[in-house]
């Protein structure tokens, strides 16, 4: 069924039509789109979730979506960033039968006639330290809603000359350098998880992937494969797969971790994708000279991909919340 948007509509008054009163939340904030009888406020930057009538207890319940903010990507055949924490509720009896993520808690949270703050955690700068040594990529920042907060997605770890590697721990884990650990997910824990680990550092000094909402980020080199060179040695580590939900309306995958940085010395060696649901990629296929990373998309927690040489890797997308409860 398509969306009806009504961008921050909403009455105020507590009655429903022909007078009658209305034993549903009215609220205002963000973005307001209906599904059926639901209504879905979607939060793209900081703002309030403003709740201007909740008269009847059993119907004061909200489900919701709180992502953070992915770590930037490393760059030097560096780590992919990790994707945001995720954390998610889905009580049908507030929202219905939609489909959630396997992250999702069957615990809403009850709300009163107040404003309650929105957080949008931004994503995380990919690394920009020039020659001789690389540098780790940025954690993202955390993102908020009610009693909720979801972690920051971790950093991409680097290498250097000397191998002394760093990386992020977060909501995902941020990918390893060269002689690396990966950085842990799920930092500080919650149940269920709000994120995986980075990948470990594999073989040829190529980086490794970011970790995702449900998957951990995949080792270097990065899976078998035909083109620009016959096999996969030096290759980046892929990030790991973001989770999907239908909590807007439609199905969305959202927090992918970013993809390593492959091995220049490798001829054809190519980076890791990023991960489904908006990680960004590592540069470079076999060509000379710096492969600059993507950014994780927008609003979507995701990390972002390490660059194949020292410039331009990839910054974490930003964090989203979303809130969803019944209205008639």
């Amino acid at each position: 069924m398509p969306l009806k948007s009504t961008f921050g509509a909403g009455s105020a008054s507590g009655f429903g039509a022909g007078g009658a009163a209305n034993p549903f939340i009215e609220a205002t904030g963000g973005t307001i789109t209906t599904s059926g009888d639901y209504k879905i406020h979607t939060f793209t930057g900081t703002g309030s979730f403003a709740v201007v009538s909740a008269p009847t207890p059993d119907n004061n319940t909200v489900d919701y979506l709180v992502i953070a903010g992915g770590g930037g990507g490393s760059n030097g055949q560096g780590g992919g960033g990790g994707a945001g924490g995720f954390r998610e509720s889905h009580d049908s009896a507030v929202s219905g039968c939609y489909t959630a993520s396997p992250l999702a808690t069957p615990t809403s949270i009850p709300v009163s006639v107040t404003s309650y703050p929105i957080v949008i955690g931004a994503g995380g700068d990919g690394a920009n330290t020039g020659p001789p040594f690389a540098a780790a990529g940025s954690n993202g920042s955390p993102s908020s809603a009610f009693s909720i907060t979801s972690t920051a997605g971790g950093g991409g770890g680097y290498n250097t000359p000397i191998q002394s590697p760093t990386n992020g721990a977060g909501g995902s884990g941020g990918g390893s350098g060269e002689g690396g650990a990966p950085g842990a997910g799920n930092t500080p824990p919650v149940s269920p998880p709000q994120g995986t680990q980075g990948g470990a550092y594999g073989v040829y000094g190529a980086g490794s992937g970011g970790g995702g909402a449900i998957q951990a980020g995949f080792s270097s080199p990065g899976p078998s494969r035909p083109g620009c060179f016959p096999g996969n040695a030096g290759d980046g580590g892929v990030g790991g797969s973001g989770a999907a939900t239908s909590i807007s309306g439609s199905a969305i995958t959202r927090a992918g971790g970013g993809g390593g940085g492959r091995y220049p010395s490798v001829p054809g060696s190519v980076g890791g994708t990023g991960g489904a649901g908006g990680g960004g990629g590592s540069g470079g296929c076999g060509t000379p000279g710096p492969a600059a990373g993507t950014e994780g998309t927008v609003n979507t927690g995701s990390g972002g991909g390490s660059s194949r040489s020292v410039p331009a890797p990839g910054n974490g997308g930003s964090g989203v919340v979303i809130v969803r409860y019944k209205f008639q």
